[in-house]
């Protein structure tokens, strides 16, 4: 099996399918019908069929925008896909602005009145109880529809201008090899994973010599971003001052207690990563971790080379491990390879980072990377396909149900991470193999419970000192680097001052703080995942069970239903990290032998 590429045929041929265009037509019709409706007079059918027809409508555009962005993932210069982007975009601008009376309606109307709407054959309707509930919760912010027209309006061409500049930089931006070569940013970014640890350093500083050049133009895209957002909310200000964390708060579906206490317990256990990283610096025959070394596969221990798995090798672990959990988890892997739905080759011009992604209108998960052959690539591939299999588990539902927030999101990819390891660690046959693969526990401790926390205080400070000025790139440089210490402390003894311009998700634009959510997974999955040996057989149904409920509860509600604990309580925190500790003593203990 080669590294394989997508099939994207399940919804279009390509970029010149005559369907594209098709679609097009039908998404501006029902355009045209959402606007026709009667929402003045809060007449019930015309807002059902409201509902009803923008459902459909935002499966189509979503497919499209999806479409646009595997081929732009693959290779970033595709001026193909640039124009199906770009027409897309301005589609799903118009989308929600033309849906925005329908949610005036249901912002303002009485609960009666909800109730009455309520009540239709389709689930697309009558199962909306949760949407419109946290819609709801938004009352006191909301603007008028004519302002909330114009700021919709406006996101395309500025607020989201910028993270597309931010893609189109590191899109093509190269970095120079030791031997001189040429790579894109997405190689010598994803070669950091891997095990070629001559080339770590070069790499990493060929990547800080990118953004240092650019450094600009990212403190301009940073600082774009970060100033919209703090111009909105002050607009939005009018039953109260509205905080810079409160839209990502109600996006991840938490409240800001339950933050605080998931930051409050990570914070008093910041000693447990820093050991997790001296311990690797200790394999790594190092007083002290480097920003070059921490994302590495284990140093060999004896003379034999690192492993370079093959991606069949890989896709054989995943299968065999999740079919432990279930039968159907690990056919669900064999499915998304044979039809071609992930793309893992690596190309010239291809874009940072894995994601799972998928088609709305088909509900087919599609999982994205650049495979380098590293035993943290298979973590990755797990993660993803963890992600995919959430996702199909919920291919019957009504579609608004399995928007599920980030905080979430992260359950099912972490889990599936989990579930590899553990099946590696049980087949592990020498002291060597085990170590490699708890190393990973530890690869993970220090990531979620070290690099986590500080781009999440990075971004905390960015705003406040954002609310009062615009931040040069020096100053961001030197702002990451005091954060960077404070976190990392000991255990390395350099900061990535330019992490700000070279980790992706400080210039998205669709969410800020795009950080936390990945440390509540973190902790969350853990505590599902310890559920696995108490429940045996019953597992993988209530499993499937919490999966399906991600998308119409708060946090709060689907822990307590799920779990009976609660997410302000520290406990609840700290019984993961508890399991988290034993992982890195296993280790050590090993290491000591």
């Amino acid at each position: 099996m080669s590294t394989p590429s997508w099939n994207l045929s399940v919804i279009y041929q390509g970029l010149d399918d005559p369907k594209i265009d098709m679609d097009i037509d039908s998404i501006n019709s029902m355009l045209l019908s959402i606007r026709e409706f009667n929402f003045d007079d809060h007449c019930i059918e015309d807002i059902q069929q409201a509902m009803i027809t923008y459902q459909s409508c935002y499966k189509l555009v979503d497919s499209l925008e999806t479409f646009s962005h595997c081929y732009l993932s693959v290779d970033t210069l595709d001026t193909k896909a640039h124009k199906l982007a770009g027409q897309v975009a301005k589609l799903k601008s118009v989308l929600k602005q033309a849906y925005l009376p329908v949610e005036q309606v249901l912002l303002t109307v009485s609960d009666d009145k909800i109730c009455q709407l309520l009540t239709h054959e389709d689930p697309e309707v009558s199962e909306q109880d949760f949407p419109i509930r946290m819609l709801r919760s938004q009352v006191e912010q909301t603007m008028s529809v004519a302002e909330e027209q114009l700021i919709s309006a406006l996101e395309t061409d500025g607020r989201d201008g910028w993270a597309r500049l931010y893609q189109n930089i590191t899109g093509t931006l190269k970095v120079v090899t030791e031997s001189g070569e040429k790579i894109s940013l997405s190689q010598a970014a994803n070669s950091l994973n891997g095990n070629d640890f001559k080339q770590l350093e070069n790499n990493w500083r060929g990547i800080q010599d990118g953004m240092e050049m650019n450094k600009e133009a990212f403190a301009a895209i940073l600082n774009g971003l970060s100033g919209w957002r703090l111009s909105e909310n002050e607009k939005r200000s009018k039953g109260r001052k509205i905080h810079f964390l409160d839209a990502s708060l109600h996006q991840s579906r938490i409240t800001s207690q339950s933050l605080e206490t998931l930051m409050k317990v990570t914070e008093d256990n910041k000693s447990l990563g820093q050991k997790a990283g001296l311990l690797m610096a200790r394999v790594h025959q190092c007083q002290t971790m480097k920003p070059w070394n921490y994302l590495a596969g284990m140093p060999s221990t004896s003379n034999e080379a690192p492993k370079v798995y093959s991606f069949e090798e890989a896709i054989n672990i995943v299968q065999s491990a999740f079919s432990m959990v279930s039968k159907e988890m690990g056919d669900f892997v064999a499915l998304m390879v044979q039809k071609g739905w992930i793309d893992a080759n690596p190309t010239e011009n291809r874009r940072l980072g894995a994601y799972c992604s998928g088609f709305s209108s088909t509900r087919t998960p599609l999982v994205f990377m650049t495979w380098g052959g590293s035993l943290s690539n298979i973590a990755t591939l797990a993660h993803e396909l963890g992600h995919a299999y959430h996702n199909w588990v919920m291919r019957d539902m009504p579609h608004h149900q399995t928007k599920y927030p980030m905080t979430l999101a992260e359950t099912a990819s972490t889990f599936a991470e989990s579930v590899v390891r553990d099946y590696l660690l049980e087949n592990a046959e020498t002291r060597e193999d085990k170590l490699e693969i708890l190393w990973e526990d530890l690869s993970r401790c220090y990531t979620f419970m070290i690099n986590i926390p500080v781009r999440y205080h990075f971004e905390l400070q960015l705003y406040q000192k954002r609310s009062e000025s615009e931040l040069s790139a020096d100053q961001l440089c030197e702002l990451m680097s005091q954060t960077w210490r404070s976190w990392y402390g000991p255990s390395m003894d350099e900061a990535d001052s330019y992490f700000w311009a070279s980790k992706l998700h400080f210039s998205m634009s669709h969410r800020s703080f795009y950080n936390y959510p990945y440390l509540f997974g973190y902790l969350f999955s853990t505590s599902v995942y310890s559920q696995r040996s108490l429940k045996g057989q019953r597992f993988h149904d209530d499993y499937i069970a919490l999966l399906r409920d991600t998308g119409r509860m708060t946090a709060e509600e689907l822990t307590q239903k799920h779990l009976g604990q609660s997410l302000i309580q520290e406990s609840f925190w700290q019984q993961s990290i508890d399991n988290i500790k034993l992982k890195i003593e296993q280790f050590e203990l090993l290491l000591d032998q």
